[in-house]
């Protein structure tokens, strides 16, 4: 879901960029348009998707600590300590 909203956020700046300035007679390529856009997403995205983001990283966190006690008891196990 962040990843899709950061991506939402470079289309809707890509474009913003893109026919603005039409508006006044100037012309921008679509290439520059969507680098500029990429460039002002990362920023802003980290201010405006900021609860998506920690969610992200709770999720990542808890999925961490589940490998770690998964490896550390098939430590023990391989070292022959019987944990039950």
């Amino acid at each position: 879901m962040y990843s899709a909203a950061r991506l939402a956020l470079v289309v809707a700046l890509t474009l913003l960029i893109l026919y603005v300035p039409r508006a006044f007679g100037v012309e921008i390529p679509l290439l520059v348009a969507a680098l500029f856009a990429v460039l002002i997403a990362l920023p802003v995205s980290l201010v405006l998707f900021a609860s998506l983001r920690r969610r992200v990283n709770e999720g990542i966190a808890a999925v961490d600590e589940r490998r770690r006690t998964e490896r550390a008891d098939l430590e023990k196990r391989m070292r022959g300590e019987n944990g039950r």
